[in-house]
This record gives structure tokens, sequence and C-alpha cells, in this order.
């Protein structure tokens, strides 16, 4: 009798074309002084994520809140929605789809016109705004990193199209349960490197969470 072939399974891949949700707030005017697009960390919707800036004058900010495109409960209770922007799996091909999402995004907002523009990433959102600005070359008056980590494939390099004005707001908790002390100074050194004289560190009191006052124009 034939020995059997052992049985293997094989990954394949589709394309399609796909729709995908982002929220604005406020109208942009020619007040407007500032455009932001900023994403959310992990769990968020985008509409629920761009709460963190009602506290910003509406005439003079105009923000676009990309969503992730992968959704999932967030409890066993079945009501909570939260997305997620990339995992370990796949994250080359999950990242390549999400600049195509972005780079619509860019055309269709008209980005590349703000008078002014200011990327924010919070916790998850920090790698995807990161690894787009480095992908695409974006410059901007502002970058604001809350509570997240760049890419450990990107480096100094990588970032230095950036204009030697452009401002960096890096926003660390000094009780982020996710820090350790030994993490916490090896980030500060990397965004040191990363960043150079751009970058001003602020640590703050507090854990993992947004703080609507540390965000300003």
């Amino acid at each position: 009798m034939p020995a059997k072939t052992p049985t293997q399974s094989q990954e394949k891949f589709l394309s399609i074309q796909a729709s995908h949700p982002y929220e604005t707030l406020n109208q942009w005017t020619p007040d407007t002084k500032r455009v932001w697009v900023v994403f959310h960390g992990i769990g968020y919707l985008s509409r629920y994520f761009l709460r963190h800036f009602h506290h910003l004058d509406p005439r003079e900010n105009y923000i676009i809140a990309p969503q992730a495109p992968a959704l999932y409960y967030l409890d066993q209770t079945y009501t909570h929605i939260g997305a997620s922007w990339l995992t370990r799996e796949n994250t080359r091909l999950y990242m390549d789809n999400l600049l195509q999402l972005l780079d619509e995004l860019w055309n269709s907002e008209k980005i590349h016109t703000a008078p002014s523009l200011v990327l924010m990433g919070y916790s998850q959102g920090v790698s995807v705004l990161c690894r787009w600005i480095v992908a695409r070359k974006l410059k901007c008056e502002r970058l604001l990193l809350y509570a997240g980590r760049v890419p450990e494939e990107l480096n100094a390099e990588d970032f230095e199209h950036l204009a030697r004005e452009t401002k960096v707001d890096f926003f660390l908790g000094d009780k982020d349960p996710f820090v350790t002390s030994e993490v916490r100074a090896g980030m500060k050194d990397r965004m040191e490197l990363l960043f150079g004289e751009r970058l001003e560190l602020n640590e703050f009191s507090g854990g993992h969470t947004l703080i609507n006052s540390l965000i300003t124009p």
C-alpha cells in the first residue's frame, strides 16, 4: 500500500476593492489654521477617538481620524466594538493595504493643501503613523507621538526628510503599565536618536491614557 502524502495547507491571497470609514471633526474653511490627521489606539473607533479633540478651537482646527480596518468585540458581552491596525501576522502586507487606504484619504481630503499639518498617533496608532510618514516621505509642522513606540525597523535616516523646524512631541505617562523603568529609559534614548533636536520629551503623571489638556495646537 503506497504511503500517504502528508496534507499541507497553503496560504493564498485575494485582492478586492473595499470601503473603509473615517471621521472628521469641524469644517475646513478659510479660517482653518491647522489640519490634524490622528491615529487612534487599539480598541477605539474613530468617532470616539475624536472626543479627545473637542476642546480645540473649531474655527482653527480641522481633525481627520482614519479608522483601523479590523473590527472586533471588546468583551464577551458583544456590546462594544473596537478596532485594531496591525498585528505581527503579515504585518508588511497589511501595512501595504493601509498605505493604499491612507493614500486615498490624503487625496480625498486634499491634505497636501493644509495651511499647517499636524500628525498624531496614540498607542498602536504611533507605529502606523510612523510607517506612513516614512513610506510616503510626509512632511508636517508638528508630530505628536503619544504613549506608543516607533517600529524597530525604522531608523534616524528614515526621518531625515522632516524639516529641521518640525516639532516632535513625545508623551509618556510615568505610570504607564506597558512601560517598565528599563524600557522607559531605552524609549527616551531611541526617540532622541531618531528625531534629534526636533524632539521634546513630555513625561506626565498618569498611565496609558490620553489627557486632553496635553493635546494642544
